[in-house]
């Protein structure tokens, strides 16, 4: 059941949960109190009239933030719209998501920026809009940065294409830096992957499909890298899908280079395998990649050289998805997925709780520098409720989102959020009534 359920001025009481904030070091069973869209300190008494919820076995988080998502509005409202893409947010536990800017138009400009905002103003989660780099999105002059800035992007990205040219680069993040923002990086040399399929290998080679090799995200990986250590910039690489760039970000951040990174549930999930008769929801950029990739991604997780896990939830129609695999639109919905898929992490011991909670709350909320991710008295209440035990066959008639372009249908998942909260509001439930 989505909706808001509740009035800003009623006290809601979570019980009994299993409260993880790893920002303020708590794991523990307890009580979470909420009144006036805030945390407060728990009373001697019940107020009258307070809404109570019995959360043995569950676990009471940070609202989760997911810091790369498509939202595709203004332009493409048949994919995808605010109102529709936050609803599947907080589906999926999630308070707050930072959209990409590749939309019709393109946001390098105040006013687009506003438009999203205002229409963010009405959804289900909290909105962080990600300016572009350069104008248009097309890799020649930057966009006015200190206009996007006072607007109220929190970053500046063209994902979906690389920054093709280094000067552009790296006057980017020299000027980002000035306006207290930073740079997302799709990192990828076209040179190598154009008119590439999936991943450069046995399978591409079986299929009879152009590849993408590895090499392709990790030289430009390096390059940004590099210009991040030429220009003291803090650079973000958004959705890291191989090994080798998993190892050149480890050995940056030992040098004291100013990186943080991210990867998607499917890429520590799946493996190239999963293209395998042409399934175009298998389609995506960066292309899945190896099981040797795969388990090189999980470490990452596990080590510390990832801070966040993002969906990159790029939603399609079957216009774009339902045609020939080489024609076929990159990218697969991930908000409703995510917290599933990477709960199957904790249950085999890759990462624990905590970890979880920061590489999808907390460090988020740090990177992009946005309130969130901690549970203390007075902290607005974004909080998400999580069953780790509940199962679930993930169907189409669950997806809350427009588009149904995902390789996961059909899969038994395990743990998923049944409470999610905005600011004091509940937003989504799935608890028995």
């Amino acid at each position: 059941m989505t909706g808001i359920m509740t009035e800003m001025s009623e006290t809601i009481i979570l019980q009994n949960g299993r409260i993880i904030d790893p920002v303020n070091k708590v794991d523990a069973q307890g009580d979470l109190w909420l009144r006036d869209g805030r945390i407060v300190a728990p009373e001697s008494s019940v107020p009258e009239g307070a809404k109570q919820f019995d959360l043995q076995g569950k676990w009471v988080v940070p609202g989760l933030i997911d810091m790369h998502v498509h939202l595709r509005e203004p332009g493409q409202e048949y994919k995808e719209t605010i109102a529709s893409g936050t609803r599947a947010a907080a589906a999926g536990g999630f308070t707050a998501v930072a959209c990409m800017p590749n939309t019709n138009p393109v946001n390098d400009t105040a006013a687009v920026t506003r438009f999203i905002l205002e229409q963010a103003a009405k959804g289900s989660a909290r909105v962080y809009p990600v300016g572009a780099i350069s104008k248009g999105s097309g890799g020649t002059g930057l966009a006015e940065y200190g206009e996007l800035a006072v607007a109220g992007v929190v970053a500046l990205s063209d994902d979906g294409q690389p920054v093709v040219d280094s000067q552009l680069m790296r006057r980017a993040m020299e000027y980002a830096a000035s306006h207290g923002l930073f740079v997302i990086s799709h990192a990828e040399e076209l040179s190598l992957s154009r008119n590439g399929s999936m991943n450069e290998g046995q399978v591409s080679t079986r299929l009879g499909l152009r590849g993408i090799p590895w090499a392709a995200e990790s030289i430009m990986v390096y390059r940004e890298l590099a210009l991040a250590e030429l220009t003291g910039s803090h650079v973000h690489i958004a959705h890291v899908s191989t090994g080798a760039a998993t190892d050149l970000i480890r050995q940056a951040k030992k040098r004291g280079v100013r990186v943080t990174a991210e990867t998607t549930p499917h890429y520590f999930t799946l493996t190239e395998e999963a293209v395998g008769e042409y399934n175009t929801n298998a389609k995506m950029s960066p292309p899945l990649r190896t099981e040797e990739d795969r388990q090189a991604i999980r470490l990452g997780l596990q080590d510390g050289t990832f801070d966040a896990i993002a969906t990159d939830h790029a939603p399609h129609s079957v216009l774009e998805k339902q045609v020939e695999f080489d024609h076929a639109a990159n990218g697969i919905i991930g908000l409703e997925t995510s917290l599933s898929l990477t709960l199957a992490l904790v249950r085999a011991g890759v990462i624990h709780e905590g970890r979880l909670v920061e590489l999808m709350s907390s460090a988020p909320a740090r990177i992009l520098g946005v309130s969130g991710g901690t549970l203390a008295i007075g902290d607005v209440a974004d909080i998400t409720v999580i069953d780790p035990d509940r199962k679930f066959l993930f169907t189409e008639d669950r997806i809350v989102s427009l588009s149904r372009n995902t390789p996961f249908l059909g899969w038994q998942m395990q743990g998923k959020a049944v409470l999610t909260l905005l600011g004091g509001r509940i937003t989504y439930t799935d608890l028995p009534d």
